[in-house]
């Protein structure tokens, strides 16, 4: 498995790793065009947010929260993500992590990705323009937009992704007809590099408890997640997403290298179709 060098941004990750996961042992894979897809699921309005828990000796402490939006930028969709611990949180660990993706809207392959992070007393800002068409990324890296110190030239491989596009991207793959076990190849850039993984699908469950929403029909994924800093080797992860046209993450859970972690649907607005798969 591959092993991650540098931070992944907590907050903001987590309801992301669905798409970011790293999982071996599928029997059987899914081909797909990584290139182009046709948006079904999103649409430019959607506004999601999730509670993020943290577990220490069996109690969950409420740690903070992730807000996902989808905005119109005519030929592009606008994505954007921020999280934040709460002020009662920020004394242990204060988090806040954006994240600004834009995506060509026939493609849904990002042309600009930007990630301005604060964890701690770390801080990064990466900024990433990609030229699809050449198969190349420049960036600029340092600790905050005005303490540049790298430039950047990458060569990347065709369709390339990035941490927010990806999850958007991969809302819109059809999940019905394929047998538990299967997994989907995706590969994404980020930190200066190119992260070959795949999505490995587990099958349904129905009439899945959501704390504070209800029972919801559900897709379950139980990947094993890229090791780093938050996440030991060996490590598996719990997805639940909405059985219905929408496919948004309704609960992830998962150990971390001290307690354990979960993130779990706490509102939604402007979704493109009705939330069906609620049973409540």
């Amino acid at each position: 498995m591959k092993t991650a060098r540098n931070r992944l941004d907590l907050l903001v990750w987590l309801p992301l790793v669905l798409f970011l996961l790293s999982f071996s042992g599928g029997e059987q894979e899914l081909s797909h065009d990584s290139c182009s897809i046709q948006n079904r699921s999103f649409t430019a309005g959607e506004s999601i947010v999730y509670k993020v828990y943290y577990n220490l000796n069996f109690i969950w402490i409420p740690a903070g929260e992730v807000e996902f939006a989808v905005r119109d930028e005519g030929s592009s969709y606008h994505l954007s993500a921020y999280g934040k611990t709460y002020g009662s949180y920020d004394w242990f660990f204060k988090v806040r992590d954006y994240y600004d993706t834009y995506i060509d809207k026939g493609t849904l392959l990002p042309t600009l990705s930007i990630r301005d992070v604060q964890e701690g007393k770390y801080t990064l800002y990466d900024k990433v323009t990609f030229d699809q068409g050449k198969h190349t990324a420049y960036g600029i890296r340092g600790r905050a937009v005005d303490r540049i110190k790298e430039q950047n030239h990458f060569e990347v491989q065709e369709c390339m992704h990035d941490i927010l596009s990806i999850l958007y991207y991969a809302r819109n793959i059809e999940y019905n007809h394929l047998p538990a076990g299967a997994t989907v190849p995706i590969k994404i850039f980020m930190d200066k590099e190119v992260w070959p993984l795949q999505v490995a699908y587990k099958g349904k469950e129905v009439n899945k408890r959501i704390k504070g929403l209800g029972r919801f029909n559900t897709i379950l994924f139980s990947p094993e997640v890229i090791t780093g800093e938050y996440f030991n080797e060996g490590t598996e992860m719990n997805v639940w997403v909405s059985d219905d046209a929408n496919r948004i993450p309704l609960l992830i859970e998962s150990p971390v290298s001290v307690g354990s972690i979960k993130a779990v649907l706490k509102e939604y607005k402007g979704l493109r179709h009705p939330l069906s798969s609620a049973l409540d």
